[in-house]
């Protein structure tokens, strides 16, 4: 049986050495598969959280990734200024939970 194995491998001569290419091929079609699973997603994901932030404005209301409800009360270049119940704080923008905040001032839609 060993053998049978042993007969199967490639010869150990150099005379088949192969293209490189097709030995990095593998290689290269697990970093593309990575690039478009992965990284592409992620880098959507932060431009549109990004394009989100930039929109809020004064007035609007948002959930913090903290859990904090709160309306907007002054816009600074990376800061908001927020009120909830009373209490004014100052937060990073990348504070702000743009899916929650999204729920939160989406319309609510009636039920028939």
């Amino acid at each position: 049986m060993l053998n049978q194995i042993l007969l199967m491998a490639p010869p150990a001569t150099g005379a088949q050495a192969g293209n490189p290419i097709m030995q990095f091929l593998p290689l290269i079609l697990i970093f593309v598969v990575f690039y478009f699973f992965m990284i592409y997603p992620q880098m959507k994901k932060n431009k549109a959280q990004k394009k989100f932030r930039e929109e809020l404005g004064k007035g609007q209301k948002i959930i913090t990734i903290g859990g904090v409800h709160a309306k907007i009360i002054e816009v600074a270049e990376t800061t908001f200024l927020i009120e909830s119940e009373g209490t004014k704080l100052r937060i990073d923008k990348t504070a702000v939970s743009m899916e929650a905040s999204q729920a939160l001032n989406k319309p609510v839609e009636e039920k028939k």
